[in-house]
């Protein structure tokens, strides 16, 4: 495989290892243990003291990132490597189209905010959405070796703006929405987007655009776009409803009606499963037959997870932006027979512009409220709440920074058609407290309430 290291535990005998200056670690203090474990040659910014054989250059991560996409791109392109960027929807959207694609018998990889995934493997957990340019490239080349016709990735605005994904290109991607999120990182939405639209450069096929999206219009200056949504001409929503394990929904492809019965809740499930659709068709697999698979595909854990607790039932959902926030309330408040609680926390270290509105979205869309930690990291819960709770003008919540005990206390509630909404962590088992993370599962957590109840 790719025979470059940048961590020196992962060093073997004949790599070369590149020493890269991080905001906690330096490679550079690592040189000589690179060495130890076999390494014959550093790419280093300085001199270090080790008999090693040293290059200097001006930027070794700049140097990582064009070494590995000269070297490497050509072979990862052999594949179809498709792409879903957006603020909210990569995930499901990039599990669907990897479900589907698989069921029709076209072996395919997943790389994303869930993991690694091959079929029939297990996966491996990753830290980011999209990872460094070293680990991104062995992972698809690794899907390649395992006999993968594809790779699904979600791609994200940092991974664009920072060039882990240079070198690829994009058989087709799509594009979900655009809200607020990482401004801490991009400053203002337009940066944002334009980070985003990056893909583009890379894109050698169609890019297919959300229109009901407010951003939706300023995709349109791509020479190859297919339109999504209600207002969508090439995949356009016709209407839906929901059954009891999921959605019905009627839609048209390039004017051809169609239907089809998903197990996925919700709007905004529906398109995530026709932005999923639209990227299959697009590599040209017929409507037809991705509908005929439909009924075996499922969202991914974390991603609105029912689970029935008393006469009622705890949903656990990744949203943590204002929009999913306000999205998946909505979504079970529509057609509700009894009442919707709401679990919700911002994560510390992150765009704090989005905490009083987030606070403010959960108050008055949900009957009640109990507003908890999500992953503080290095900022003090109480500060992070003080944030949130500078939105809320109601008086229908409490606040319990346990999250633990905010689970209990929110499932003691359940009466008859209840839904406790969990939200924020989604799939992450564990949660980030200083810079250590502690095991918590909120799906494991109503588990373990039931079978204590």
């Amino acid at each position: 495989m790719i025979n470059i290291k940048i961590d020196s535990r992962k060093v073997k005998e004949g790599d070369i290892f590149v020493a890269i200056p991080g905001t906690t670690v330096d490679g550079h203090d690592y040189v000589k243990k690179a060495y130890e474990a076999g390494a014959v040659k550093a790419i280093v910014e300085h001199k270090v003291d080790c008999d090693i054989e040293q290059e200097v250059v001006e930027d070794t991560n700049k140097w990582l990132t064009n070494y590995i996409a000269d070297t490497y791109a050509k072979e990862a392109n052999e594949m179809n490597i498709i792409g879903v960027t957006g603020t909210n929807g990569k995930t499901t959207t990039a599990y669907l189209t990897y479900q589907i694609l698989n069921k029709l018998g076209s072996k395919t990889g997943y790389i994303g905010t869930i993991g690694f995934y091959l079929p029939d493997e297990d996966f491996i957990e990753l830290p980011n959405t999209t990872p460094n340019i070293l680990d991104l490239y062995e992972l698809i080349l690794t899907a390649k070796e395992k006999g993968c016709k594809n790779v699904m990735m979600e791609v994200s605005s940092h991974a664009l703006h920072q060039e882990r994904v240079k070198g690829l290109t994009y058989k087709v991607a799509a594009f979900t929405n655009l809200t607020q999120d990482h401004l801490d990182y991009h400053v203002t939405m337009d940066n944002y987007l334009d980070a985003k639209k990056l893909i583009l450069k890379q894109l050698d096929g169609p890019m297919i655009v959300n229109m009901d999206d407010q951003y939706g219009e300023r995709w349109l200056d791509y020479n190859n776009v297919k339109t999504l949504g209600k207002k969508g001409t090439n995949y356009k929503i016709v209407s839906y409803n929901d059954t009891e394990h999921g959605t019905h929904i009627d839609f048209e492809v390039d004017g051809k009606e169609y239907e089809v019965d998903t197990n996925l809740r919700s709007t905004f499930n529906v398109y995530n499963y026709l932005t999923a659709l639209s990227l299959i068709n697009s590599l040209g697999y017929e409507v037809e037959d991705i509908i005929k698979v439909t009924k075996d595909v499922y969202p991914p854990k974390g991603r609105c997870e029912q689970i029935k607790v008393k006469d009622g039932e705890a949903v656990i959902d990744y949203a943590h932006t204002p929009d999913a926030v306000e999205k998946i309330i909505n979504a079970f408040t529509e057609n509700k027979k009894g009442r919707v609680i709401t679990i919700v926390g911002c994560g510390g270290d992150r765009d704090p512009k989005k905490r009083p509105i987030m606070g403010r979205i959960a108050a008055e869309n949900s009957d009640y409220v109990i507003y908890t930690s999500d992953n503080p990291r290095t900022e003090d819960p109480q500060l992070i709440m003080n944030d949130i709770l500078a939105g809320v003008q109601t008086d229908n919540y409490e606040v319990e920074l346990d999250r633990r005990k905010a689970i209990a206390k929110a499932l003691d509630m359940i009466q008859k058609d209840d839904v406790v909404l969990i939200l924020g962590k989604g799939h992450e088992d564990y949660q980030i407290i200083g810079h250590e993370k502690i095991h918590l599962d909120d799906a494991e957590e109503v588990k373990r309430y039931i079978d204590s109840h």
